[in-house]
């Protein structure tokens, strides 16, 4: 049985937790898309001003892919001391970087201004924001699935998730408003700078709401294993989390990355490639792509807690098994109905997409946080989730507008996705359903070990299922 210190919280408490992680993954997926939706609208003239229209936004999305290349490291350094020093702490941190560093963006000197030392400072703040980013998501997720009970966990955890679609409905939102009343000239001058200077007061807001929460009960249980086990033998103390995750998860780990390969790449062409293709090649303008990524993103907010649910009751595999085949498919009518350049379509084929990614971004977080032992679950998720994204979300706007650019066709780009799709269809195919996993008990039963390996060898001994 689990102990008392693990039980679980009130509804009120467990609310207030998902609002603490919910928001911060909002704040920071925020700052994230925003940059995005930027790359693809202003910083190609803004920052490369001396290239050609679809090479600078080819040097545009090179930047925003660079946020990408940090993440692995954001995600081994919050992982690591996540795992040793607790959740929320890294979180409060991860926080105030990204915010930071959004804030920073707003106030940059363009091309005009400083010449080349523009892009190098615009490309080392995406670098902040990338490191911030790789160490948000494991933490925020974990501190819902570790509070809640195994029962309902892929829908309480399943709420941090929906930070990306508000996120990226708050940037495409504002981005839409000051489109709409601003002139091009004015926005590219000066309306750009707005969203992102905003980005100080949602951090203030979040520091507050996060602050407010405790740290997971079943970390408190482990840490509190491992300080016991050191003073009575010091010389047992356990290995670093990083250490033990590669040796005993390493399985766990690549099952993770070949999951989000569909996940991240669909996500990413569907809403950051889209503003280019749309415009581009459908002739549809900027207003009209971005009120049809607004629409969608709501859908999309709204479904994710469904398909969390709906994992609760049939399994992590099945739903997210259904999402992979379903983006698959969907990528030749998606291109389709955007080809036809008519707001009605565009606003179909965009939703249709994020709501079958929904249903892999659903039970994503639950999935990943029941594969790792309590020691080096942060870690684990981490690694899994942000390795995996410098192969996928981080070069897909990239490969689909050169793409674009070498075959001037979307049949190249479709077919990039249903191979990602294929790959995730594998890696999830291969794992083992992990919704029976009861966090808690898993931390009890392993109270007795001397470390963290040993931790993963009781967890798989009491029958939990992994990958």
């Amino acid at each position: 049985m689990a102990s008392a210190a693990s039980a679980p919280p009130t509804p009120a408490n467990l609310k207030r937790i998902v609002a603490a992680s919910l928001i911060g993954t909002t704040i920071e997926w925020y700052d994230f898309f925003l940059y995005g939706s930027a790359a693809a609208l202003v910083f190609n003239k803004l920052f490369f001003p001396d290239s050609d229209p679809l090479v600078g936004t080819l040097l545009s999305f090179l930047t925003y892919a660079v946020g990408f290349a940090a993440r692995p490291l954001g995600a081994l350094v919050f992982g690591h001391y996540g795992d040793r020093l607790g959740r929320k702490k890294l979180l409060v941190l991860s926080l105030l970087l990204m915010g930071g560093a959004t804030f920073a963006i707003g106030l940059l000197p363009t091309h005009a201004s400083v010449g080349a030392a523009a892009p190098v400072l615009l490309t080392a703040l995406r670098l902040v924001q990338g490191f911030a980013l790789g160490g948000e998501w494991g933490g925020a997720v974990l501190l819902v699935s570790e509070h809640g009970d195994a029962r309902r966990r892929g829908f309480w955890a399943s709420w941090p998730q929906t930070g990306a679609p508000a996120g990226q409905l708050l940037a495409t939102g504002v981005l839409s408003l000051l489109t709409a009343v601003l002139s091009d000239d004015a926005f590219g001058s000066w309306g750009w700078r707005i969203p992102f200077l905003l980005s100080g007061v949602l951090v203030a807001l979040g520091l507050w709401i996060r602050l407010s929460v405790d740290e997971s009960p079943v970390f408190r249980e482990a840490l509190e294993r491992a300080e016991a086990r050191k003073a009575e033998r010091v010389e047992d103390a356990e290995k670093l989390p990083l250490v033990s995750v590669l040796r005993h998860h390493w399985r766990d780990i690549l099952v993770a990355m070949g999951a989000r390969m569909a996940e991240n790449i669909s996500y990413y062409v569907i809403t950051a490639f889209i503003l280019v293709y749309a415009t581009s090649s459908a002739g549809v303008s900027k207003q009209t792509a971005l009120n049809a990524v607004l629409i969608a993103s709501a859908v999309h907010f709204a479904v994710i807690p469904l398909w969390g649910a709906l994992s609760d009751r049939v399994g992590r595999r099945p739903v997210y098994l259904f999402g992979a085949a379903g983006i698959g498919l969907w990528m030749f009518p998606f291109f389709s109905l955007v080809d036809t350049a008519r707001f009605g379509t565009l606003v179909v084929a965009v939703t249709v997409g994020l709501v079958l990614h929904g249903a892999m971004y659903a039970p994503q977080a639950a999935f990943f946080s029941e594969m790792f032992a309590t020691r080096m679950r942060y870690s684990g998720a981490s690694i899994g989730a942000q390795f995996a994204s410098v192969a996928a979300g981080a070069p897909a706007p990239l490969i689909a507008t050169a793409l674009l650019d070498g075959y001037g066709s979307s049949t190249p780009i479709a077919l990039y996705v249903i191979a990602a799709a294929v790959l995730t269809l594998i890696a999830v195919g291969v794992a083992k359903e992990t919704r029976q996993r009861d966090l808690a008990d898993i931390g009890a039963a392993a109270g007795a070990v001397e470390d963290s390996s040993t931790e993963t060898a009781a967890i798989r001994a009491s029958g939990a299922p992994t990958a």
